[in-house]
């Protein structure tokens, strides 16, 4: 590919400090430290399934609870795909995937829009897995979706809260990965009558 989609992102408030590296392009590789054992294996998995390469490095005021962490690294994330797309020129911009993982199911699906909505369809079963809020994988999504210009549709069914979450980050990767490919019969435009997204 003659441009790489990279991106380093950082965010400082006096809540967290992030940094965040970002290759659409990848392997699936990752280094995550978040603080947040649950969250971390999350966006594992999310680079994993994604096919992205991604480290996050996270030191947040989890003696408060585990929010700031979460939307700030989702903020950071977001705002690191928005870098590594660029103009968005050539891409797929479409995608739809759903994910099993036991009795859950989840559904994603995205448009590269530059257009920030997300909608959640669903409940989490358990409040909590270990250190992480159930409700979080949520606003994780909307933060996300905001931050990367993204439209964004999510919905999840099941019984236990662990595979309900890790299947709805692992079907947002999929569709992300789905999305931002390049589509080379394009031949370099954007994927919008209006010339821009």
């Amino acid at each position: 590919m003659a441009d790489e989609r990279t991106a380093a992102v950082s965010r400082e408030t006096s809540e967290t400090e992030v940094a965040v590296t970002l290759d659409l392009d990848g392997s699936g590789e990752s280094t995550v430290e978040t603080g947040i054992g649950f969250f971390d294996h999350m966006l594992a998995s999310f680079a994993k399934h994604g096919l992205f390469d991604l480290t996050v490095q996270c030191d947040g005021d989890l003696e408060i609870d585990d929010h700031h962490t979460v939307e700030d690294v989702a903020i950071t994330l977001g705002e690191a795909f928005d870098e590594a797309l660029g103009e968005r020129r050539g891409i797929v911009r479409y995608a739809d995937r759903k994910v099993p993982l036991d009795e859950a199911v989840a559904g994603v699906v995205v448009d590269v829009s530059g257009r920030p909505l997300y909608e959640f369809d669903g409940a989490f079963s358990q409040a909590r897995v270990g250190e992480f809020t159930s409700h979080m994988a949520t606003h994780f999504c909307r933060s996300l979706a905001t931050n990367a210009g993204l439209t964004l549709h999510a919905e999840v069914t099941g019984e236990n809260a662990h595979h309900e979450i890790e299947a709805l980050f692992k079907a947002t990767a999929r569709a992300l990965d789905d999305a931002t490919r390049i589509d080379e019969r394009r031949g370099g435009e954007t994927p919008s009558t209006k010339g821009e997204l």
